[in-house]
């Protein structure tokens, strides 16, 4: 069942991001850009050919394969039947389905698009998907910091009873 519901939850996931990219080139596309917050966010539809912040816009094969490496990689790990479902689990899904997300676009488009842009930082134009992966991937890295700082507080504790 948590198999089932863990492949549920990445198509969920991918789904939406590729209704919202749907409604964007829709909406936004002949537009270009349309103010949400004034001075804060607006929506501005970018075709992104690279990867973070357009980087390796040369290399879009070679990023689309390491993708899906990756992508194949996390989803083989959390098929395993002893995981249990955790921050670290939920992080993954999300990486996943981010991940996901953008590579379907490279595949079916020639190039991934964003069109969250925020303006009170200068920052690059940004989709849901990239908000999936980041996310998943400080939730990993947190929860990754709480289990080291946990496991050393524990082995502080056994050597101090050791000790006596």
């Amino acid at each position: 069942m948590r198999r089932v519901m863990t492949l549920i939850s990445i198509a969920i996931l991918t789904i939406a991001d590729q209704l919202l990219k749907l409604l964007v080139i829709a909406k936004l596309k002949p537009s270009s850009s349309l103010s949400f917050i004034n001075g804060v966010l607006q929506w501005n539809y970018v075709e992104n050919t690279g990867a973070a912040f357009g980087s390796f816009s040369s290399h879009t094969m070679i990023l689309s394969i390491l993708t899906l490496v990756i992508i194949i990689a996390i989803l083989i790990y959390l098929m395993k039947p002893d995981r249990k479902v955790s921050v670290e689990y939920i992080s993954l899904v999300m990486i996943i389905s981010g991940g996901l997300g953008n590579l379907i676009d490279r595949f079916y488009r020639g190039f991934v698009v964003d069109y969250i842009d925020p303006l009170f930082i200068k920052f690059a134009v940004f989709n849901f998907a990239d908000m999936l992966v980041t996310c998943g991937a400080f939730l990993l890295i947190f929860w990754l910091i709480k289990g080291i700082i946990s496991d050393y507080i524990k082995k502080g504790k056994s050597d101090e009873q050791t000790d006596n």
